[in-house]
C-alpha cells in the first residue's frame, strides 16, 4: 500500500511538472490577461515580453532533474551512481508502467512520463503499452464485442505479468548492487520490496 502511495506520488509529481513546463512553454497571446496587462502599461514597459516566452520544455533536462534528486534520495555518490543509476532508472520505469497500466496517468502508450522519451522501455514495456492502449480504444466502442474485449483483457494481463516479471528481475539486480542503507531509502521510495 505505501509502495503504490509512493509510486502514485511520483507519477504526481511528474504530472505537475510536464503541466507547469507546457504551460510556461507556451508564449503569451494578445488577447490573454498577460497580454492585455502588458499592452495596458504602455511606454517601454508594455512592449517589453515576459521571461519565459519562448522557453520550451526540455523532456532530458526534465530527466537529468529527477535522476539527481533520486541520487540525493537514495544517498549515492556520483562514482555509486554510475554503477546503481541505470538500475534505479529502469526499476523506476517498470514501476510507472505497472502502475500505470492498472489506470494511471500515464497509458496510452504513445507518450511516456517524459514528453514520449522513455528512460528504458523493453518489449514487453511497449507489449504492455500496446495492449493497454488496444483495451481502451476496445472500451470506447459501444459496439465492441465481449468476446473482443476479453481477449484484450487476457492480452493486457499477459503483458503486465511480462513487466511484473522483469520489473522483479531488475529488483533482484539492484538489490545486489546497493548497500544496506541505500536499499532501505529504495524501500521507502517504493522502487524495491
Amino acid at each position: 500500500m505505501f509502495r503504490r502511495r509512493v509510486v502514485l506520488g511520483l507519477v504526481a509529481c511528474l504530472l505537475a511538472v510536464l503541466i507547469v513546463g507546457q504551460t510556461l512553454s507556451q508564449p503569451v497571446q494578445q488577447g490573454q490577461r498577460g497580454g492585455q496587462r502588458d499592452g495596458q502599461r504602455g511606454g517601454a514597459q508594455g512592449s517589453q515580453r515576459p521571461q519565459m516566452q519562448g522557453r520550451q520544455f526540455d523532456p532530458q533536462q526534465m530527466q537529468r532533474m529527477m535522476e539527481q534528486r533520486m541520487q540525493r534520495q537514495v544517498g549515492a555518490s556520483d562514482a555509486e551512481w554510475k554503477t546503481i543509476g541505470p538500475s534505479v532508472m529502469k526499476v523506476s520505469q517498470l514501476s510507472r508502467q505497472v502502475s500505470s497500466s492498472r489506470g494511471g496517468m500515464f497509458v496510452g502508450g504513445r507518450r511516456g512520463p517524459l514528453g514520449g522519451r522513455q528512460v528504458y522501455q523493453s518489449g514487453q514495456v511497449k507489449e504492455l503499452e500496446n495492449a493497454t492502449e488496444q483495451l481502451q480504444i476496445l472500451l470506447g466502442n459501444e459496439s465492441a464485442k465481449p468476446e473482443d474485449i476479453e481477449k484484450q483483457l487476457t492480452a493486457l494481463r499477459a503483458a503486465r505479468a511480462n513487466v511484473k516479471k522483469q520489473l522483479a528481475a531488475e529488483q533482484q539486480k539492484l538489490q545486489k548492487q546497493v548497500t544496506v542503507r541505500q536499499k532501505a531509502q529504495l524501500v521507502l521510495m517504493g522502487l524495491l520490496d
